[in-house]
C-alpha cells in the first residue's frame, strides 16, 4: 500500500496482533537483559504475598513487545520502505499489569500519517495492549514511526 492511501485510513484499527503468552520464562529474561529483579517479577513464592498474587511482567517488558506484536499484526505495509524508525512514544499509561502466564495482543489505531518532507512519512498510532480475558488493557500509548521511501 503507498503512503497517501494508508493516511487514508486515519481514525482506524489497522491492526490487530494474534495472541502471545507473557511467560515467567520471558518475564525472567527480561530481568537479566535490564538488571530489574524486583521480586513482583521473579520470586513467584514472595509475589503470591501481593494483592496481584503472583508474579507480573515488567510494565517495559509489556512496552517493548510493540515492535514484535506490530510484526505480527497484520497492518498494511507500505510499499517501497528503505527504512523504518521508532520516532518516540507519547502518553504512555501503564494500566493494569499482565499476570506470568496471560496472553496479551496489540491494536493499532492510526491517529495521523503525515509526510515531513518528499520520501519520508510519520505514522502515529494509538497502541493499546490487551489482556486476554480482562476487562482493561495493560498499556496505552501514542507511537510514532517514521518511515523513508
Amino acid at each position: 500500500m503507498n503512503p497517501q492511501d494508508l493516511a487514508a485510513k486515519v481514525g482506524e484499527v489497522i491492526g490487530t496482533s494474534e495472541w502471545v503468552e507473557m511467560s515467567q520464562e520471558r518475564i525472567n529474561q527480561f530481568a537479566e537483559a535490564t538488571g530489574d529483579h524486583q521480586f513482583i517479577h521473579v520470586n513467584e513464592e514472595m509475589a503470591k504475598m501481593t494483592p496481584f498474587g503472583g508474579t507480573i511482567a515488567h510494565g517495559f517488558l509489556t512496552l517493548s513487545m510493540i515492535p514484535y506484536l506490530g510484526a505480527n499484526g497484520g497492518a498494511p505495509r507500505i510499499d517501497g520502505v528503505k527504512m523504518g524508525v521508532n520516532y518516540g512514544g507519547n502518553k504512555t499509561r501503564f494500566i493494569a499489569p499482565v499476570r506470568a502466564g496471560k496472553r496479551i495482543r496489540g491494536v493499532w489505531k492510526l491517529t495521523e500519517m503525515v509526510e515531513k518532507r518528499p520520501g519520508q512519512w510519520q505514522q502515529t498510532c494509538e497502541i493499546t495492549i490487551e489482556i486476554e480475558g480482562e476487562d482493561k488493557p495493560a498499556l496505552m500509548c501514542e507511537w510514532i514511526t517514521q518511515y523513508f521511501v
